[in-house]
This record gives C-alpha cells, sequence and structure tokens, in this order.
C-alpha cells in the first residue's frame, strides 16, 4: 500500500479483493473482449409488481437470518426476482448499477451449453461425437476418445489438479496481466499439451478447460467465432437491453469457460427463457428437448457425482448434466453457478427465476455458498 492509499484497480489486480468489486464491472477496460450484439430489435420488456423484501427471513445454521443480511454478507453487486415473469425485486449495490454488465464466470458455462443444445437440434453435432472428429488438430492428443457429452457433464480424463489449475487458467486465459513465464502461451495451446491422467467418462471432475474445448467445437461446426453465435441464436432473441461481451486470450480464443459478462436483468431474460422451456411467444429459441433433459434423474451421472468434493449428503440425488448443477431434476431445480458468487437459479416448482451477481473476496467461500443458496431457495419456496 503506498502512502496515498491501495492501488488503483489495474489489469493485473482486478480479480483480487477489494478491486474485484468495481474489476467485475469493467472487463471490457481491463482484459480482452469481443461485443455480443444484443442486435436492433427491441428491448424485451419485465411486467413489473415489485415487493419489499426488507422483512424475509430464513432459517440459517440454527437462526433467522434476513435477506438483507444475506445480500451484505455475500458481497450481493445485484439481484434479481423474477417470478411467473414478473419482475419483482431488483437490487444494485457496491459499484453496479442497472446500465452495467458484470463478469459471469462459471455461469458462462451454462449459457454456452443451450448453443451446443441448438446446434444438436440442426444436425451440426452429437453429444456422443467425439471431440477430436470436429477438431482434428487433437487427435492423438489427451482428448482422444472424449465426447462432446464428456464435455458437458465434466467426466473428461485429462491430468487437472483443481487447486492449482483453476487458478492458473485466469493466466493462460489472459483474465490478468501476469510476467509467469512457467504456463502454456495461450488457452488452445494448453488444450493441445495437457496430459492424460485417467479415462473419459469416468467420475465427475470439475474442470473449466472442457468447456473452452466446448465452445471451440462450437465455434467450428457453425464456423464462426463464439461472439456472433452467442448473439445471432441468443442475444439478439431475447430482447436483451445491453450488449454482453466474451473474453478472449492474447490469441483470440473464446474464453467460454468464464468470460461471459451481462446485464443483471439480461441475465433473468435467458433464466426465464430456460424457465419457457425455451420458447419466446411460441418461438423456440432452445430445443425444449435439450433443456428436458436437465429434468431427467440420470443414476449414471447421480453415481459419477457421488464421493466427489462437490457432494452434499442433504441432496444425494443431485448431478451435474450439460453445464448446469442439478439440485432436483424431478421438480426442476438447477443452476448456473460461478465463483465468487455468482448465481442463475431456475426454480419450476414455483416459476422462479433468481439471478445473483456479487463480488465476494474468495472465489470459494463454503459458508458463504451455503447462506446464499439457503436464502435464494428458501425465497423460491416462499413464492410457490
Amino acid at each position: 500500500m503506498s502512502a496515498t492509499g491501495p492501488p488503483a484497480v489495474n489489469s493485473s489486480n482486478w480479480l483480487d479483493p477489494p478491486h474485484n468489486r468495481v474489476g467485475f464491472i469493467r472487463v471490457s477496460e481491463l482484459a480482452r473482449t469481443q461485443r455480443i450484439s444484443r442486435g436492433t430489435g427491441p428491448v424485451a420488456e419485465l411486467p413489473r409488481a415489485e415487493r419489499s423484501l426488507e422483512s424475509f427471513e430464513f432459517e440459517f445454521e440454527g437462526g433467522n437470518v434476513s435477506l438483507p443480511t444475506m445480500l451484505e454478507e455475500t458481497y450481493t453487486d445485484g439481484l434479481l426476482v423474477l417470478h411467473d415473469g414478473v419482475l419483482i425485486f431488483e437490487q444494485y449495490a457496491g459499484a453496479m448499477t442497472a446500465d452495467d454488465t458484470h463478469l459471469l464466470m462459471s455461469v458462462s458455462k451454462s449459457i454456452t451449453s443451450t448453443l451446443c443444445g441448438i446446434y444438436a437440434q440442426r444436425g451440426l453435432l452429437r453429444p456422443d461425437d467425439l471431440v477430436v472428429d470436429h477438431l482434428r488438430e487433437l487427435r492423438e492428443t489427451a482428448w482422444q476418445g472424449c465426447t462432446i457429452q464428456h464435455l458437458l457433464d465434466m467426466r473428461t480424463g485429462i491430468r487437472w489438479n483443481y487447486d492449482v489449475d483453476e487458478i492458473d487458467i485466469l493466466d493462460v486465459s489472459d483474465y490478468r496481466t501476469t510476467d509467469r513465464t512457467d504456463l502454456p502461451s495461450d488457452t488452445a495451446a494448453w488444450i493441445r499439451s495437457i496430459g492424460s491422467a485417467q479415462r473419459h467418462g469416468g467420475a465427475f471432475r470439475y474442470v473449466s478447460l472442457a468447456s473452452d474445448v466446448l465452445g471451440w467445437v462450437l465455434e467450428r461446426v457453425a464456423g464462426e467465432k463464439f461472439s456472433v453465435l452467442a448473439s445471432r441464436e441468443i442475444w439478439s432473441v431475447i430482447g436483451a437491453e445491453r450488449d454482453a461481451e466474451i473474453m478472449i486470450d492474447a490469441a483470440g480464443f473464446s474464453i467460454v469457460e468464464g468470460g461471459l459478462c451481462a446485464a443483471l436483468r439480461d441475465v433473468g431474460r435467458f433464466g426465464q427463457l430456460c424457465l419457457q422451456n425455451g420458447k419466446i411467444e411460441g418461438r423456440e429459441v432452445i430445443p425444449a428437448e435439450w433443456l428436458g433433459r436437465l429434468r431427467v434423474v440420470d443414476r449414471g451421472l447421480v453415481d459419477a457425482f457421488a464421493g466427489t468434493p462437490e457432494f452434499d449428503p442433504v441432496v444425494p440425488d443431485a448431478f451435474y448434466h450439460d453445464n448446469w448443477w442439478i439440485h432436483d431434476a424431478t421438480t426442476g431445480v438447477y443452476s448456473g453457478l460461478g465463483v465468487f458468487g455468482q448465481t442463475l437459479l431456475i426454480h419450476h416448482p414455483t416459476r422462479t427465476v433468481i439471478v445473483k451477481l456479487s463480488s465476494q473476496p474468495a472465489p470459494e467461500d463454503g459458508r458463504m455458498w451455503a447462506l446464499q443458496r439457503a436464502g435464494l431457495m428458501a425465497l423460491c419456496e416462499s413464492l410457490g
């Protein structure tokens, strides 16, 4: 710290607290991004019937916690609640306003997977296709034998140390500037050179690099950059208010595993599209059959998830599928989640969508996640 105070947010420190409170809404100024155009169509207005949630409380750790307390303690930048397609709550904090886009981290993976469903329906790919059939440059690498479905379900066999590599990917993919010389030169180079640890299709292991391979496949089959695909297939269709952005590395590789940035209400519009089984005013945008996969209990995936660090015995039938965290497939409760507190919750039983964008001090804080999850689930249940 200098005599005049802490350094200002910059391209090397913006992921670190307290700078991330500003950095997460200024990504295009601090890293390389490409625009995901909202198109020229009208904004899809969200009907409003806002209510106060100041007095809402939920049970946590043997006591009652108020919603305002949970939002403050989990470093919330924006919270949006849609019930039956009606906006009932919207709040901004920290440095964020309604006009800002916010880094979604791994919620990006869930949005990316819907593009896979769109192109599967059009016959451009199949989930059981081998990755190397679309990316021939990966033949005779660790990705040999890996299917697109393995990427979607995080069941790849590549060598990956979660505690180390999920941090290294921030430097390889140019989230921040660094002078490290011990890493691959760019994301594609890492994909090509990474080694194998086990067979593909085994236990669940969270590997962000797998989602970047998925994005590479999508660009290859569709013949255009991710920013163009996401704009044409999703962002220009949902009536977004703002352009979104996707981070790219120094070589121009699209960082779909965690580099999407979007406005709070626009993420809510995407979530509402999922809640409506992929349809907007009768038009199918995301195949209903693809989203329906999230509502089928897959015992193979449940077994692959059991015993992993992410497994929670309180929800023994939870699993990970198509880049979504499935809390209850039978009733239709699933989330897109990202480090530092990002959440997109789809709750079919109560017809609710909740978006929570945050800038927590640590990428993962177990108590904060538990507090946040308890509050959001309780809020949904109160609306049922």
